[in-house]
């Protein structure tokens, strides 16, 4: 079966504020290991559990527009920058399950650290019912092995859903966790979003097309 063939699709939401290549690093790998038919970017509006994005959804899907649209395996998905009101991802999960019937298998991606507080989500146990998760990781991370590092209550409810491979997903609709070994590169959106204030160079840390975008709608300079 080729990737386009697969029954199984990916969600990767987030901020994306904005998208570089750590993330799309990631959703590459995640697409080769799982099989994926695809990988949906899905920029949040409003995150209840962090502060605030800095530019607007509209800025923000736009620039993940930028950065995939070279990539026929990646898709945008603008439903959460349209939402009004809080983002949560339980709801995301529904919707798409509900469009694309159960004959397809989705695959939610999240960081480990994002994983961690997964207890704090909004009615995070109906997200196994509704998807797998797969956590980005480094290769040899903690979690791969040691699942007492997670909360109690979360370890508890996670404690039969583990796999340890990606060909294990297969074996059921819903419900398990992978810890997928990928290559975390050390670039994050804080650190971009400094350097623009600090009229740094940003190039190399985010595709060509996303630093265009910046610097023609002034982002995170101060001036837009």
């Amino acid at each position: 079966m080729s990737r386009f063939e697969s029954s199984f699709i990916g969600i990767f939401g987030g901020t994306f504020d904005p998208i570089h290549y750590g993330h799309l690093r990631i959703a590459e790998e995640i697409v080769e290991m799982i099989n994926l038919r695809e990988m949906r970017f899905v920029p949040a509006g409003m995150p209840r559990l962090r502060s605030a994005p800095v530019a607007s959804p509209q800025h923000r899907a736009a620039m993940v527009h930028a950065a995939i649209q070279n990539n026929p395996r990646f898709v945008l998905d603008e439903r959460e920058a349209r939402r009004p009101g809080m983002s949560y991802s339980v709801e995301l999960l529904r919707e798409l399950r509900q469009e694309m019937g159960r004959n397809v298998t989705l695959c939610f991606v999240m960081g480990a650290d994002a994983f961690m507080r997964l207890a704090e989500w909004h009615s995070w146990r109906e997200l196994f019912q509704l998807c797998h998760i797969i956590i980005a990781a480094r290769p040899g991370h903690a979690l791969a092995t040691n699942h007492d590092v997670l909360p109690q209550k979360l370890r508890e409810e996670c404690v039969q859903r583990w796999v340890s491979s990606a060909g294990s997903l297969e074996g059921a609709s819903s419900g398990l966790i992978y810890v997928a070994p990928t290559t975390l590169l050390d670039i994050s959106a804080t650190t971009i979003r400094a350097r623009i204030v600090a009229k740094s160079s940003v190039r190399y840390l985010l595709p060509d097309a996303v630093l265009d975008y910046i610097e023609t709608n002034h982002l995170y300079s101060g001036e837009e």
